[in-house]
C-alpha cells in the first residue's frame, strides 16, 4: 500500500505550514520581537493563522491516512484533500484580511475544514462498522 494521495496532501500542508511560519518570522524580524507577540497585533494575527493550521492538520491527515489505508477510492481522497487545502488557504487569507473579525474566507475556511473532518470521520466509522459486520 503506497498511501500516495495522503502523501500529496500532507506535503502540500507542510509547504503551507512553512509559508505561514515564514510570515511569522518576517513580522518578528521587522518589529524586532524575539519571543511572544510583544503586544503587536500583526504578529499575534500571523501567529494565530499559523497555529490554526497546526491545530487542524494532524487530525485531517490522520483521518485521510486511515481512509486511504482502508481502501477509500482515490477520487474521494482527492476530493477531501482538495477541499482541505482550499479551506486552509481560504482561512489563512480570511483571518489575515479580516484581521481576526468576520471575513468570507475565514467563515468558509472553518466550515469546509470541519466538513472534511466530520466526513472523513464518518467514512472511517462506516468502514469500521462494515468490518464488524464481516466479523473483524
Amino acid at each position: 500500500m503506497s498511501l500516495m494521495v495522503t502523501g500529496l496532501y500532507a506535503s502540500l500542508t507542510g509547504l503551507l505550514i512553512v509559508a505561514l511560519a515564514y510570515r511569522v518570522v518576517k513580522v518578528r524580524k521587522s518589529h524586532k520581537i524575539g519571543l511572544g507577540d510583544g503586544g503587536n497585533n500583526a504578529l499575534a494575527l500571523a501567529n494565530r493563522v499559523h497555529v490554526n493550521l497546526i491545530e487542524n492538520a494532524p487530525i485531517v491527515l490522520i483521518l485521510m491516512l486511515v481512509a486511504e489505508a482502508g481502501g477509500l477510492p482515490v477520487f474521494y481522497l482527492h476530493c477531501f484533500g482538495t477541499v482541505w487545502i482550499v479551506a486552509r488557504l481560504l482561512h489563512a487569507i480570511g483571518l489575515t484580511q479580516g484581521q481576526g473579525g468576520y471575513h468570507f474566507g475565514r467563515f468558509w475556511g472553518v466550515l469546509l475544514t470541519w466538513l472534511v473532518i466530520i466526513s472523513l470521520a464518518l467514512v472511517n466509522l462506516l468502514h469500521f462498522a462494515q468490518g464488524l459486520g464481516k466479523g473483524l
